[in-house]
């Protein structure tokens, strides 16, 4: 069996977690959510209600159960470091884990990551005791500071969200990896299984899926797949991929049989 996943200490046998947007329904999302196997499941938290009115057009935390899986809400839609950490101190207040996605796009456009207010958010949340996850470009360096804040994992994007690229930024994601010393998460623009397989293979802690299992013709078999995926890169990445070689190598031996 491949290892665990360990973040901030906590133990998970799944490496895939699952996004809540974009699903036909909340049904169909929770449904997608069981299929996947999945243990982290992001929320952002404009979709959800922590009025405690029920309010039926926010009731997404509704159809997650938290004894099965750790909801990680999502500071999306902010612009800056202090929206962001507004967001996640209202998501503790209302009762949600202390765990936080750490997302900050002001260009809606592209919804690339700022990584000047990532890094400031990252810091005052992290002085306030948040287990915090990052979003970010696929940048080395900028991994590397938000590590010595204490982030307990970096989450570099494979392309922007929801562009179903794959794993454009392989080069550095590998770079991102072999510096790493928590958990390195590729999130965003994974649009097929073999995306996820991957980033695994790479040496990625763990893949974040939405927009590709959610408008899905069936949410729930494309959810299986990404596991299935998910697993199998885990499992090439731990027992050793084999160098590409510039020349054939024959896979039987030779023998002197034809011309005896």
């Amino acid at each position: 069996m491949a290892s665990p996943l360990v973040i901030a200490g906590r133990e998970f046998r799944s490496r895939l977690m699952l996004g809540t947007g974009k699903f036909p329904s909340n049904q169909s999302m929770s449904d997608a959510l069981k299929a996947s196997g999945c243990e982290i499941v992001t929320v952002a938290l404009r979709r959800a209600d922590l009025s405690g009115q029920a309010d039926p057009f926010a009731n997404i935390l509704e159809f997650i159960d938290p004894e099965k899986y750790l909801l990680l809400p999502n500071t999306s839609g902010a612009i800056n470091a202090s929206e962001a950490v507004r967001l996640a101190r209202l998501a503790a207040a209302a009762g949600l884990p202390k765990w936080v996605k750490l997302e900050i796009h002001p260009d809606p456009t592209y919804l690339l990551p700022d990584p000047i207010e990532t890094l400031e958010a990252a810091r005052q949340l992290v002085e306030e005791g948040f287990t915090v996850l990052p979003y970010i470009n696929a940048d080395p360096v900028l991994a590397k500071r938000l590590q010595e804040v204490g982030t307990a994992a970096v989450m570099p994007l494979g392309a922007p969200i929801g562009s179903n690229r794959g794993v454009a930024t392989r080069d550095q994601i590998r770079i991102i990896v072999d510096q790493a010393e928590v958990p390195v998460v590729v999130d965003a623009g994974l649009g097929a299984p073999s995306h996820a397989a991957e980033a695994m293979e790479l040496g990625a802690d763990a893949v974040l899926v939405n927009t590709a299992i959610a408008i899905a013709s069936d949410p729930c078999r494309m959810a299986r797949a990404f596991q299935q995926a998910v697993e199998a890169g885990r499992e090439a990445y731990e027992l050793g991929i084999p160098e590409a070689q510039e020349e054939a190598s024959a896979t039987s031996p030779l023998t002197g049989f034809l011309s005896s």
